[in-house]
Formats: structure tokens, sequence, C-alpha cells
């Protein structure tokens, strides 16, 4: 197996720390652990927990929780995971085999995409368009999935473009994997960062063979405890733990811990709620600097997530761009060539708003110079 260099990551992971102005996250800016738990909880709870091995498919607590927030969902149907990332690497890893074709929706996060490759199938692409404010064109999909499809891969909402599907559209996906006998896998990790507070259904429970990812990181602003799931049927869960004991293991006993007093319902109606005035602060900030750069940029507003993916009208190569706003501004933001889409950029909003308005200056000063 070998696997292609996952360009966002290394640039995220190399500048993150370095910058001045990171527009390059996706989620909303982190919580702390005060911020989260009670003092009294630490020293009476937390403290005097052994630091040992958990449950390797995570606590039955934290697996309710989890499963609490779909519809049909039990504890029998949750992995936990050392991240979203691990989840979908743990699913394409079980699931694909060497020749299978695979249907991957795009934009996206590049991980699916190359592992895929990686493990020897085949990816078709499915484009949101543009043109239908980031919808997929779904006479399109009829074309592209075939009686071969193995899967069929989306990420709902949408990272670069904080789109959201239509529940006719989730049901067209289900529709036409179901045709086929295919998969379908969905990556919901934006799940509960909708700017208009209206929670995106899932695809859980739609249909027998789907498989959701997700976890704490973006929505929730936790994405240190590094806590991810899986949902499926229950005898692919047991399936990907088998996978699991090959990898992570385990998830960390202290993330465990904290991450089922998140998803409380008091502290997870809470946490939603921070993140949705960050969302509608970052938004409201993103707009007016738009609005105030005519001819710089265009965009269509995201729906869900702390992102926006802008077209630039500056006749410079994305990566180039990013590279001089790194070097020069202290800026990062992704550029679209991590996308497989020059001309655009990706920018996240999610961050503490001074900051945010001073980077959106920054990028505005070197388009404009461009």
């Amino acid at each position: 197996m070998r696997v292609e260099r996952f360009e966002m990551e290394r640039f995220q992971s190399t500048w993150e720390n370095a910058v001045e102005y990171n527009l390059a996250d996706s989620g909303v800016h982190p919580l702390t652990l005060a911020g989260l738990v009670d003092h009294s909880w630490l020293v009476e709870v937390l403290s005097h927990e052994p630091i040992g091995y958990g449950h390797t498919n995570g606590s039955q607590e934290l697996r309710n929780r989890i499963a609490s927030q779909y519809h049909g969902a039990g504890a029998e149907h949750v992995l936990v995971t050392t991240g979203t990332a691990e989840a979908n690497f743990l699913v394409t890893w079980a699931l694909l085999e060497p020749g299978d074709d695979v249907v991957v929706m795009q934009p996206n996060y590049m991980q699916i995409p190359q592992l895929v490759k990686a493990w020897g199938a085949r990816p078709t692409p499915w484009w949101l368009r543009e043109d239908l404010r980031w919808a997929p064109d779904y006479d399109e999909l009829e074309r592209v999935v075939t009686p071969r499809t193995k899967a069929i891969f989306v990420c709902n909402p949408n990272n670069p473009t904080g789109a959201v599907l239509s529940a006719d559209g989730m049901n067209a996906i289900c529709d036409a994997a179901g045709r086929v006998g295919a998969w379908v896998v969905a990556d919901e990790v934006y799940r509960g960062a909708e700017v208009d507070a209206h929670p995106t259904p899932s695809f859980w429970d739609r249909a027998p063979k789907v498989v959701v990812t997700g976890g704490l990181s973006k929505a929730y602003g936790l994405p240190g405890l590094r806590i991810g799931w899986i949902l499926a049927p229950h005898d692919l869960t047991e399936t990907l733990w088998g996978y699991h004991d090959y990898t992570s293991i385990a998830p960390g006993l202290l993330s465990d811990h904290v991450a089922r007093m998140a998803l409380t319902p008091r502290t997870y109606q809470r946490i939603l709620m921070r993140s949705r005035g960050i969302l509608t602060d970052g938004l409201q900030t993103l707009t007016r600097w738009a609005g105030g750069s005519p001819g710089l940029v265009s965009w269509i507003p995201p729906k869900a997530g702390a992102i926006a993916f802008l077209k630039y009208h500056a006749p410079v190569n994305s990566s180039r761009l990013a590279e001089r706003l790194r070097k020069e501004h202290s800026v990062l933001i992704v550029p679209g060539d991590h996308f497989l889409m020059d001309g655009y950029l990706r920018v996240g909003f999610g961050g503490e708003k001074v900051k945010l308005q001073t980077g959106l200056d920054r990028l505005g000063g070197v388009l404009r110079t461009l």
C-alpha cells in the first residue's frame, strides 16, 4: 500500500501554530476544559481516574450518547475512534478491495479519494456545481453509478463549500446506491454547525447499507479530544472493531470521560449554542468584508461549517497565493489546489473575531495588489 502525501494536512499542521492569523481551521474556536466541565467534576471524578486502557470500542455510556443523536441507532451500532480521520480510514480499509469502483463527491476533504486509490480501488468523482449553488447534478449520479459501484462517499455538510444536501437529494443518493447494492458512506463531521440552527438530517437509517462517520472536532469545538465515531449496521461495526484493533486500539480514556460529559443533554445544547454564536459572528464579519471588496472575490455563503469557499479573481495560482500570505503577512488559508480546484480559497471563519478581521484585511490587501 502506498499513499500520496496529504498536502492539506501537512500544510496546515506545519504552519497553523506558526502564523499570527490562522484562517485555515474549519471548526469553531476550541473550548477550554474549564469552559466545558465543572471544576468539582475535575477534582472529584477525573483526577481519581486510573489512566489505563478503557473500552477499545468506546465506553457503553459514550456509545449510548452518540447513538442518541441518530434515529433508530443503539450503542451496538457505534464504534468510537480517534477522530473522524481514523473513522474514515477504517471504513475504506474494511469496505474496499483492489479493483472496486467507487463514487466520491467532490470537492471534499481529500482523505477519502486518496485512501480509495491506496487500497487499489477506482474513484469516480461526482462534482458539486457552483452554478447550482454547490449542489450536485443527480442526473450525473445516475451515469456514474454502475453495477460495479461498491460505495458512494459523500461529505454532508460539505467541506470545503459549506453546502448541505436536501432531503430529496439524500434520498436520491440512497436510491442510486440501493439499485446496485452499494454502500452509502457519509462523513457528517460538520453536522451541528449549521448557521441557521436547523440541524442537518443524517443519512443514518435512510437505507440498510449506510455508514456514517462523525466526531467532536468541528461543530463542538473539541478537536483536541480526538473523539470520532462510526455508525454502521451491527455486523459491520463488529468487523470494523476488528480493524480498529490494528490501529489506535482504543480511544484515550480521559477523552472518553470528557466526551461523555460533552454529550450530556444540557452540555450538548450549551456547546451548540456557543458554536452557532461564533458561526453567526464570523459569517457576518466575512460577509461585510466580501461586500466591501467588490471585484476581489465571489462566493456562495455556506449553510454549515465554519468555512467558506471563495473564488478570487487575481491571476495567481492558489498555492502561490497561500504561500505569499503565509510568508509576507503571517496569514494561513487553504488553497483551492488542495481540493483540485485552483482559483479558490477555503477560509475558516470560526476563530477569534479580531484575528479573523485582520486576516481578511491582509488577504484583501494582497488580492488588490495582484
